[in-house]
């Protein structure tokens, strides 16, 4: 369909407007997690990642949280980051904390590899934001190796049905400020997408807004 003349006229002001949401999302991102990060997040983060092995790819790897948390002994490790303002600055990360790793722009939902490339895809804080989460896990699933792990760590929609109702109602303004839904039912999307999770922890997000604290962690494996 061709764009009228109007909308190719509010079209540069809007983008331009969501660029700088972005690039002030990226900028604030380390220091809006920093609490979280020293309340137990980041001890999350090594418990998971300590389970990475082989070829590792991982996914919407934003500032670079999780860098430091991979053991020297990888194949190989590649991360991707779809968010030019997140990209520079995982650079930056990569070249302090990881240097043989590759970083690629790619969002989950077109994943620039052949299929069965990987042992491991690491996934955190990831699948609450991408446009389109069956479409990036059948992509995931897609790169993974037959009996290759997804190692995940995303919070989720609550099963408590208060908590699940104020989630729904304020997942709008979550959307605005974080770029991401608090409600989705990730766990039910990854069993969806020919995963058998072969290892869960339901736990809670420290020192983050009640409504986004609900968290799972774990492991699914690829079927054959």
């Amino acid at each position: 369909m061709r764009q009228s003349p109007q909308a190719a006229a509010g079209a540069g002001p809007y983008r331009r407007g969501m660029s700088l949401r972005k690039n002030f999302s990226a900028a604030m991102y380390d220091r809006m997690l920093r609490k979280s990060e020293q309340a137990g997040l980041s001890t999350m983060r090594q418990r998971l990642i300590a389970d990475a092995g082989g070829s590792v790819l991982e996914i919407g790897a934003g500032t670079g949280a999780n860098l430091a948390h991979y053991d020297g002994e990888l194949e190989s490790l590649v991360v991707t980051e779809p968010e030019p303002a997140m990209l520079r600055r995982l650079q930056r990360k990569v070249r302090e904390e990881a240097p043989l790793a590759k970083v690629l722009r790619a969002p989950a939902e077109d994943l620039p590899f052949e299929d069965a490339t990987f042992d491991t895809v690491v996934s955190t804080l990831v699948l609450c934001g991408v446009d389109d989460q069956e479409r990036s896990l059948r992509e995931i699933r897609r790169v993974l190796k037959p009996g290759g792990t997804l190692l995940f760590l995303e919070h989720v929609r609550s099963d408590d049905p208060s908590l699940m109702r104020l989630q729904n109602r304020i997942n709008w303004l979550n959307r605005i400020v974080a770029h991401c839904d608090c409600n989705r039912p990730t766990l039910a999307t990854i069993e969806a997408a020919d995963f058998s999770v072969s290892r869960l922890e339901q736990t809670e997000i420290p020192k983050v807004p009640k409504f986004v604290r609900p968290t799972i962690v774990g492991a699914a494996v690829a079927g054959r």
